[in-house]
């Protein structure tokens, strides 16, 4: 199994370089994370079928990462385009980040990263302002072979080639962040991961984004990540007028629909125990928590907005409205008529209902309350069951 898909890192940089022609990676500070994962899925049992998708997304992120360097070669400008005001939505996970993130990216001024775009930043050699790129049209292909495997994942979460994506999919190329979500909760990357400096990865995620500005300019960059949380004071520092939305929910709804997901994304392993899955997953959240609520209490308190789940579920347009008037952004007719016929066109639970429970991941509602208290008690985040 092992000679069939080795999961070697310099086997690994060895066949990008081949398969692209280009020997820059743009520096070799991704190594340590590279070396660190390779060892991770080593101990993960992988089945030969997941053996073969993790080394073939490995693959693909070292040759982006060649034609990202390449593209910062020929076309240096880049590095000096300017990042004003981004808004960047964060919280847990399944707290209506993605619903929140899609309504607002209706908005004709917003610049969202779309998932293709996510998968392919860099800048071909042919690049012409304007042209349709032929990558969107391969991402599209893939993307219909993956929903028809993994119809259950579309349930769970569901994604559009074209549509707004997490901004976890740049930072994937450091090798220093959450990858896939999975990949921090397995070991020894989880360890790992917990204890860098994320100042590297978020300089190179913002030259990404400048990338992409470059070739598809927008007025002002809206992005969302649950992982921004590990490194809030890090965005700060390097945007300093960026404005943060903050999702809660009840976290006895959270953990176990966050446990699902993460169980359906293992599914590249031999075996996973879910009753095991559910403490290693409410940990990891709790200390997303902790870190980004120590940043938070270091920051300005004017940046952040808090949005309740159970508020904007019941009237989104009332929620979107409070955050435009909070961080003071233009609200023109046209951009409420764009979000109305968005809440029209995207009622809930449209893409299949999503089934799970708490007890099934080996956790009880005492134990996620005990553990997230110093959460819910501060933003009285209702924790009934």
């Amino acid at each position: 199994m092992a000679d069939a898909a080795p999961l070697d890192p310099e086997a690994l940089e060895s066949e990008a370089r081949e398969g692209t022609g280009l020997g820059d990676f743009g520096g070799g500070d991704f190594r340590e994370g590279l070396a660190v994962l390779c060892e991770t899925y080593e101990h993960a049992g992988l089945k030969e079928s997941g053996r073969q998708r993790t080394r073939a997304r490995l693959l693909h992120l070292l040759q982006t990462r060649l034609r990202i360097a390449a593209a910062f070669e020929r076309h240096p400008e880049i590095r000096t385009r300017p990042i004003r005001r981004p808004v960047y939505l964060t919280g847990l996970p399944r707290t209506g980040t993605s619903a929140l993130f899609n309504l607002l990216g209706a908005d004709p001024a917003a610049r969202p990263l779309r998932l293709w775009e996510g998968m392919s930043p860099d800048v071909p050699p042919d690049f012409a302002p304007g042209r349709e790129d032929p990558r969107l049209t391969a991402w599209k292909a893939l993307h219909a072979q993956d929903s028809e495997r993994n119809r259950e994942f579309a349930k769970i979460h569901h994604v559009d080639p074209e549509g707004p994506e997490e901004c976890v999919l740049l930072l994937a190329y450091t090798f220093r962040d959450v990858q896939m979500g999975i990949e921090p909760l397995m070991e020894p990357y989880g360890s790992w991961f917990q204890k860098q400096d994320l100042r590297p990865s978020y300089d190179y995620y913002l030259d990404l984004l400048r990338m992409l500005d470059f070739q598809r300019p927008g007025d002002r960059w809206l992005l969302k990540s649950p992982a921004h949380l590990w490194a809030l004071d890090i965005l700060v520092e390097r945007l300093p007028d960026a404005c943060i939305l903050w999702t809660h929910r009840n976290p006895l709804e959270i953990i176990p629909s966050y446990c699902s997901m993460m169980r359906v994304l293992m599914n590249i392993r031999e075996s996973v125990d879910p009753r095991e899955l559910g403490p290693t997953v409410l940990e990891y959240l709790a200390r997303s928590l902790e870190r980004g609520l120590a940043a938070r209490d270091r920051l300005d308190p004017d940046r952040f907005v808090d949005v309740d789940y159970r508020r904007f579920v019941a009237d989104p347009l009332g929620t979107a409205e409070a955050i435009y008037r909070a961080f003071e952004l233009p609200l023109p007719e046209a951009t409420r008529r764009a979000l109305r016929e968005h809440v029209q066109a995207h009622p809930q639970g449209r893409h299949g209902r999503h089934e799970y429970s708490l007890e099934e991941y080996g956790l009880s509602p005492g134990q996620v309350r005990e553990r997230l208290r110093f959460y819910t008690e501060r933003f009285e985040v209702p924790t009934g069951a």
